[in-house]
């Protein structure tokens, strides 16, 4: 087997043959007059009238010997047959072919439609260019690219090798689709939000920081989509808001985890938490119908249904029930005990990261689909509280599979207990807490000047790997890899 050295110096010089021979090996311009899945669309028609036409894309396989060669062609939208045959061609070209022309290069071919014996449509070849000149062999078509990594740096031929790749972010897309058009459906306006922020607001994560030269500051990438600034167009006099946008984590990676990715956030004025939930549950079940065409999932060997209502679930009871622990009134000393029994890695001592690693160990047990509810205060430093427990509140999120697929909660909108909660939050960054909520006085003089109650939800990317049933590293087109040298 020639090494890829040998086979890229051997297309190095059908190339330099082909502009010896006065053939552009990467023209500007083609001549392409139909898609191939035109071709195949229009075939009756195309045969019928005996129309020559140029169809283009690039080659898949070749096959044949002596005067008769068959190949496949690829352009994204379909595939189609061509024949070449020497004696309709003329040795000229026919032979120019064979020298120059190899599996993987882009080419376009004239010539008239017909079926074969075998009833397969195909283009008999008149004329052919060469439109790119391809210097790497492809992947073969059976075993493909193995490994895992290599499938990520290559990811364009991990799609062109595998359709079932290619139809995941069809699908994917087609996700996107179906929620932006329900949103606008129920009178949602699209809006785009700062991605660089002096604060990042909306969640608890670790931040990429970077530097802004022009105002001397430090900054830093979103960690939600906009949350405080969807907030701001409400008190704005705007009722319904949406922006499904890319957010950015300084954090691990894990099959639910990845340092970039793609979230969807909402902001409705004068709707709270419970009707929210009836919102979003008609709302996922609509987007996952659209997508996949079914409310039936297998995730991670669990067979989920959506179609019926989804079960209520408390926070404190759930880890109550499975742990015979009271997070409201445990100790730190406590949980760390029974944290370290169960033998879960945590990272921070503080009560509300302890809260949240024990609660983490209950959710691998539930299978779902369902809201979670009465999350407590401590961990829900954006979320109202629940009249008559103020220590508890009216957050939601939906557990499948053991996982959080979505975040949602009244929204908070007395600026007293925002600032109150964010010097909690100021407290736990002073003590080294990463992932503490880093306080925005400006968004509390928003709220000073009024903004109505409201509920915020937000879910992304890992709700569809869910859906899938893969890992989201799966799902993305082109997830971060460490750099290597190229070959």
């Amino acid at each position: 087997m020639s090494s890829i050295d040998e086979i890229k110096d051997t297309r190095i010089k059908k190339l330099q043959l082909l502009r010896q021979r006065g053939m552009n090996p990467y023209p500007a311009e083609s001549k392409r007059e139909i898609s191939l899945k035109n071709a195949v669309d229009g075939f009756n028609d195309l045969e019928k009238n005996k129309e020559t036409k140029w169809i283009a894309g690039r080659v898949m396989s070749i096959r044949g010997q002596g005067a008769i060669v068959f190949i496949t062609l690829n352009d994204g939208t379909g595939a189609f047959q061509g024949l070449l045959k020497k004696d309709v061609i003329g040795d000229e070209k026919f032979n120019f072919w064979s020298e120059v022309v190899d599996i993987g290069d882009f080419i376009e071919i004239q010539g008239t439609f017909f079926k074969t014996n075998r009833g397969e449509k195909t283009l008999e070849i008149k004329d052919w260019h060469m439109l790119s000149k391809s210097l790497r062999p492809l992947p073969e078509k059976w075993h493909g690219l193995q490994d895992v990594e290599e499938r990520f740096r290559k990811r364009y031929l991990d799609i062109l090798m595998n359709p079932e790749i290619k139809d995941l972010f069809k699908k994917k897309a087609k996700f996107w689709d179906a929620t932006r058009n329900f949103l606008r459906k129920e009178n949602f306006l699209e809006v785009e939000t700062p991605t660089i922020e002096i604060t990042t607001g909306g969640a608890e994560a670790r931040p990429f920081k970077t530097h802004y030269n022009d105002f001397d500051i430090d900054v830093y990438m979103r960690i939600s989509v906009g949350e405080l600034w969807q907030k701001r167009l409400l008190a704005a006099g705007f009722e319904r808001v949406f922006e499904i946008g890319r957010i950015y984590r300084n954090e691990g990676s894990s099959p639910e985890h990845t340092q970039e990715f793609t979230n969807l956030e909402f902001y409705a004025g004068y709707m709270d938490y419970i009707q929210g939930m009836d919102f979003t549950e008609r709302m996922i079940k609509e987007v996952a119908k659209e997508t996949f065409g079914s409310l039936q999932f297998e995730i991670h060997g669990h067979k989920i249904d959506l179609s019926p209502k989804w079960e209520h679930i408390a926070y404190v009871d759930t880890i109550k029930k499975i742990l015979g622990i009271d997070v409201l009134s445990a100790s730190g000393k406590e949980m760390i005990k029974k944290l370290d029994e169960l033998g879960v890695k945590y990272e921070g001592s503080n009560l509300e990261r302890l809260t949240d690693s024990l609660w983490k160990h209950c959710r691998k047990q539930i299978i779902g689909p369902a809201w979670l509810i009465d999350v407590p205060k401590l961990i829900s430093p954006l979320s109202k509280a629940k009249p008559g427990n103020p220590l508890l509140t009216e957050r939601v999120q939906l557990i499948l599979a053991g996982a959080e697929m979505t975040n949602g909660f009244s929204e908070l909108n007395d600026p007293i207990d925002q600032k109150e909660r964010f010097e909690v939050q100021r407290k736990l960054i002073e003590k080294g807490d990463e992932e503490a909520m880093m306080p925005d006085d400006e968004f509390v003089e928003m709220l000073e000047y009024g903004m109505p109650p409201a509920f915020g939800f937000a879910y992304g990317e890992r709700l569809f790997a869910f859906l899938v049933d893969k890992p989201l590293r799966e799902t993305q087109l082109f997830p971060l890899m460490r750099p290597k040298n190229i070959e």
